[in-house]
């Protein structure tokens, strides 16, 4: 729950700086002196991105992969955002994320003895061969399925500008928390009991 927290982190700040510009005065300098709250919004979350970046590195002396392709990300399309003054380029990374994490996690069914999800959690929980494969494709499942339903938030057209941060913020987080309750659930059916241990001979 605490990584979920901080994984949102980033998001939070954009959330905030979205809804109240009028407290970020000291931001409205230069080229973002007339900028809309999103623009503006964007303009802070390439720094908070970094600094989740770095603060991981610190408490863990390891580069998150998944921060690191956020981070990337992050930086070229709000970048793009914020020069441009084009809020679709920053409208487009969760879909982009989410469909390249699909991609990762597919890959992995075919590369390796191991796939994507069972090299992340196979340390901590024993699940026979065939629900790591099912876990894998629901994973994928999922990041297809919120890509596409921030396309259609973003750009179909049915939705403002303002249902779509709030989907961002909101939206996500519950559709995340609530999937990794049900696979709770799931491989709380089909985790195995470790092996006792062997008695060593005297």
């Amino acid at each position: 729950m605490k990584k979920l927290l901080f994984d949102l982190f980033p998001v939070a700040i954009f959330f905030i700086v979205y809804k109240f510009p009028e407290n970020f005065p000291f931001m409205k300098v230069g080229p973002l002196e007339n900028a809309e709250p999103i623009i503006l919004a964007t303009a802070v979350l390439v720094p908070a991105t970094l600094f989740q970046l770095v603060y991981s590195y610190w408490r863990t002396r390891k580069i998150e992969k998944m921060y690191l392709v956020t981070f990337f990300l992050v930086l070229i399309l709000g970048g793009a955002t914020v020069i441009f003054a084009n809020k679709a380029f920053i409208q487009w990374k969760p879909t982009i994320v989410n469909w390249l994490f699909a991609a990762v996690f597919l890959g992995s069914q075919f590369i390796g003895k191991k796939n994507m999800l069972e090299r992340m959690m196979g340390g901590q929980i024993s699940l026979p061969a065939l629900v790591w494969r099912r876990l894998n494709y629901i994973w994928i499942m999922f990041f297809v399925f919120t890509g596409a339903l921030n396309l259609l938030i973003a750009f179909s057209g049915y939705f403002t500008e303002d249902d779509w941060v709030n989907f961002k913020f909101y939206g996500l987080f519950l559709l995340t928390l609530v999937f990794i309750v049900i696979q709770g659930v799931y491989i709380s059916r089909h985790a195995q009991d470790p092996e006792p241990e062997q008695p060593k001979p005297e």
